[in-house]
């Protein structure tokens, strides 16, 4: 199957990478690996290897099971970024992006119920899956990009910054299967892959076959199969397939840190408008590859997610929280 995406340009500079990323300096680290999408652990920078590269020791990974010896590893500079420093009084409701304390690391997600006894569910999109915490677990979702923190702090929210050190374990389990609409023959569809380079993308499909209630065969609108005669068909598993999104309603301008889907290369790909430019033009960010691109507004929707049977949308000041299915 040819689903090749084109290279984004990357925009982040490595021109300070030596004064954040100082031999010794404790830091969070992401991952690529499967079940590690979506998270963050930490380890010690030994030393910078290049301009844009690092040897890490891990804090609390061992270079294999027998062995007493902290894994060291060689990473670029995308997947680093400085500790979170902490935060006092936070508030969290419904739609906000968070960051769940989970054996002993932060998981990307976001809040999708408002519990009890400061408790919340929170969904992970990574995973597809949602757990409950505690609000002590939790802390606002940011982006180290450009070598700032994204959306900035307060100045009487931010604490010194603690040196915690967390270890990530890739099995975030959900206390409830997600639901999934019963989707006919010929229902219009989108698809996600686990696929290395397609991460946060969605293709648009139609319902050729449906195999119970877990199983679907698609067939792409845009993508082609391998010998490029035919339109790609591919047999999709629930956790993969969603509703074609209904319309927001939001046909004006987009403004900063919106999240949205943008059109490109036949997908659609998360990502958060990081610059509002002239003639309705944006540029986006995307979090899976720290890089950027410009869009035209006719290019860009709302982001929402299909969560347990509804389309639920994180929170951006005036805009809607959530969108009916109807």
């Amino acid at each position: 199957m040819v689903r090749t995406p084109k290279t984004k340009g990357a925009s982040t500079s490595t021109s300070n990478a030596a004064a954040f990323f100082k031999p010794g300096t404790v830091v969070e680290v992401n991952s690529d690996d499967e079940g590690f999408r979506g998270s963050w652990f930490s380890g010690t920078i030994i030393r910078r290897l290049a301009s844009d590269r690092f040897l890490v020791e891990y804090d609390n990974l061992m270079a294999d099971e027998n062995s007493s010896k902290p894994l060291r590893e060689i990473l670029g500079i995308r997947h680093l970024r400085p500790i979170l420093p902490s935060e006092t009084g936070q508030v969290f409701k419904f739609g906000d992006e968070v960051d769940a304390f989970y054996n002993d690391g932060w998981w990307e997600g976001h809040i999708t119920k408002e519990l009890e006894d400061d408790k919340f569910a929170v969904y992970f999109r990574a995973s597809k899956e949602q757990l409950v915490f505690p609000k002590e677990k939790l802390r606002i979702h940011r982006e180290w990009f450009d070598y700032k923190w994204v959306p900035p702090f307060q100045p009487q929210q931010q604490d010194n910054c603690e040196s915690k050190k967390v270890l990530l374990t890739p099995n975030v389990k959900s206390d409830e299967a997600e639901k999934v609409e019963e989707l006919g023959v010929g229902a219009l569809v989108e698809v996600s892959s686990d696929e290395d380079g397609f991460s946060g993308a969605w293709f648009a499909a139609t319902v050729v076959e449906a195999k119970g209630q877990d199983k679907f065969v698609v067939e792409y609108q845009t993508l082609l199969a391998e010998d490029d005669s035919n339109l790609l068909r591919e047999e999709i598993d629930a956790l993969h397939i969603r509703p074609h999104p209904p319309d927001t309603g939001a046909h004006g301008e987009f403004s900063l840190l919106d999240e949205v889907d943008a059109l490109y290369n036949d997908g659609w790909w998360v990502g958060v408008i990081s610059k509002v430019l002239a003639d309705s033009k944006y540029i986006v960010y995307f979090r899976s590859s720290n890089e950027e691109l410009e869009f035209q507004q006719s290019h860009l929707r709302l982001h929402q997610d299909w969560i347990h049977g509804k389309w639920v949308m994180p929170s951006k000041g005036k805009k809607e929280m959530e969108s009916s299915t109807t």
